[in-house]
This record gives C-alpha cells, sequence and structure tokens, in this order.
C-alpha cells in the first residue's frame, strides 16, 4: 500500500503501527531536523539551514560587517602550491567540513566548496583566505533557503554541464547534474554528466511511480554541449569516444527506450553551469533564481 502526504487516514493508521512495533513519539509537524529548518505555508515549503550557518562564523572570528556577493573570485585560476601551509590545518579542515553539510540546502557555494574541499590534505594561507570569503558570503546572505512549491506539477527535467579540465589539482573535467521535479530543485552532483544524470532520472522515476505518479513522458535532459548529444544519438563509436563507450551505450540505451531526451540549451541558460565554475554577482543571482532559492516567505 502507497500512502500519500494527502492521505491523512493512511498516516495515522501508519503512526499507530509504527508505534506498537517502536518505542516512538510523535513530534508533530517537521520543524528542524539535524540542522536543517523546515518551514510550511499555503504556497509550499522553505528548507534552510540559518542556525547551523550562523554557528559557523563565529567560530572562523568573522566578527565584523564585511560580506561578499560571490563564494568566489571571477575567473581566478587557484594553485595548490600558492601560499604558506598552515602550521595547524585543524581549524580549515572543520570549516570546510561544516561549509559541506551546509550545501545540502546552500548549492550556490557548491562549487567554492568543492575547491577548498581539494586542499584540506595540506591547507595553505591562501586556501583558508578562500574559505573566509565564502564565510563572508554566506553572512551577507544568510536567510537564504530552497523552497518547494506546493503547486509544481510532478514532471521531471534534467540539466547536465561539464567544465573541460576544469579540476584545479588533476586536470580532470569537473561534469554536475541537477534535477527539478516540476520547478522545484530536489537533486544535484558532480559525476561524469550524462550517464550519472541518466542514472538519477531511472532512480527518481522509479521512486514517483512507487509514490503512485507515474511518468509515461520521456524526460528532458537539457545539455549545452552538441557534441555529447550527437554522440549519444549515434550508433557508430570512433577511436575518440572509445573511452566513454560503456557509458555512451548506457545514456543511448535509455534514450532509445524513452526514459529521457536529450535537448540542447544555450550556455546562459544552463542552470547545472552554477556547480562547474565561479561567476559575476548578476550571473550568480541569476542562476540561484532558477534553483528557487530565496529568503523564508512572509
Amino acid at each position: 500500500m502507497v500512502i500519500t502526504g494527502s492521505d491523512l487516514q493512511g498516516i495515522t493508521e501508519l503512526k499507530l503501527y509504527l508505534s506498537d512495533c517502536f518505542k516512538m513519539k510523535d513530534l508533530g509537524s517537521l520543524s528542524c531536523f539535524l540542522g536543517i529548518e523546515v518551514g510550511m505555508s499555503h504556497t509550499g515549503y522553505f528548507k534552510s539551514q540559518v542556525k547551523y550557518a550562523s554557528e559557523i562564523l563565529p567560530r572562523a572570528g568573522l566578527s565584523d560587517n564585511k560580506v561578499t556577493d560571490t563564494p568566489l573570485e571571477l575567473n581566478v585560476k587557484y594553485s595548490p602550491t600558492d601560499g604558506t601551509l598552515l602550521s595547524n590545518p585543524t581549524l580549515y579542515r572543520q570549516l570546510v567540513r561544516s561549509l559541506n553539510y551546509l550545501t545540502i540546502t546552500r548549492p550556490d557555494i557548491s562549487h567554492a566548496v568543492h575547491i577548498v574541499s581539494q586542499f584540506i590534505p595540506a591547507p595553505r594561507s591562501t586556501d583558508y583566505a578562500k574559505v573566509l570569503r565564502i564565510l563572508r558570503y554566506i553572512k551577507g546572505s544568510l536567510h537564504q533557503g530552497l523552497c518547494f512549491s506546493s503547486k509544481s506539477d510532478l514532471t521531471l527535467q534534467a540539466y547536465s554541464d561539464s567544465d573541460w579540465a576544469g579540476d584545479i589539482t588533476d586536470i580532470k573535467s569537473i561534469t554536475d547534474y541537477c534535477v527539478f521535479l516540476g520547478d522545484s530543485f530536489i537533486s544535484w552532483r558532480k559525476y561524469r554528466a550524462l550517464a550519472h544524470t541518466t542514472s538519477e532520472l531511472i532512480w527518481l522515476r522509479w521512486l514517483l511511480r512507487y509514490m503512485g505518479v507515474l511518468i509515461s513522458a520521456p524526460t528532458p535532459l537539457y545539455c549545452d554541449n552538441k557534441v555529447a548529444i550527437q554522440i549519444t544519438h549515434n550508433d557508430v563509436f570512433h577511436e575518440r569516444t572509445k573511452h566513454i563507450e560503456i557509458d555512451c551505450h548506457f545514456t543511448r540505451h535509455h534514450f532509445k527506450k524513452g526514459t529521457m531526451t536529450l535537448l540542447h540549451v544555450k550556455s546562459e541558460f544552463q542552470v547545472a553551469d552554477l556547480f562547474t565554475k565561479t561567476h559575476s554577482a548578476a550571473r550568480l543571482r541569476f542562476l540561484i533564481s532558477r534553483l528557487k532559492m530565496c529568503t523564508p516567505p512572509p
């Protein structure tokens, strides 16, 4: 039996059954869980980590009022040998771990946290300065979180993007995807883009079907790389694509099966671009608005 959020009788019966099986207590409507705050209104849900974020700032000694409008500087090339080694890297590692947890509701800092995480083994003074900049950005946008509309339709769409050789430590490409349910941003990750995005879509379609939501139409997957789209459509591989042949077979199989359809999107409207590179303040505001990031509803 599948119980949905609107099945109040089913929910009540399930809670009674669970209370017979386990020692448990009904805490009422969800408001906070593991540092994640949830607000509810007639328009939907708002998820944030305001209290958690505010507790990180004093640990870094940020007592002034300085804030920044972006997590990292634009178009700066970072080197693992810049600056001097920190004599005690403990605080750096603690702050980066805390920032990583904060990305649950703050996808706008995901790329910046990805950058500073690469220096955890041997952080330097310049790396600590990056962390402080991220924290000043958070300080200036402390109440930001993710909005989930109660009126959003139950259709999936995804965006996949990559930054060729964009990794600063080993020159690997940074790839990522993000998935929307209606206009609600529900999933994102850095991976080999198209194949892992397809895997995520398969799982989400299964999950929605299990919850009673049948999606029969192919899920649109938006990509700004025309070559990747052409390779997926092409049945013939050549020498230059052998290293990605397995991923392409997997993606093309589900493309032909009707699980997803590949669509080209202009780079300026590529939402997943947020996770692969730094941006100007204006570009950053545009991208996070597309993710339905906002401050708490009144």
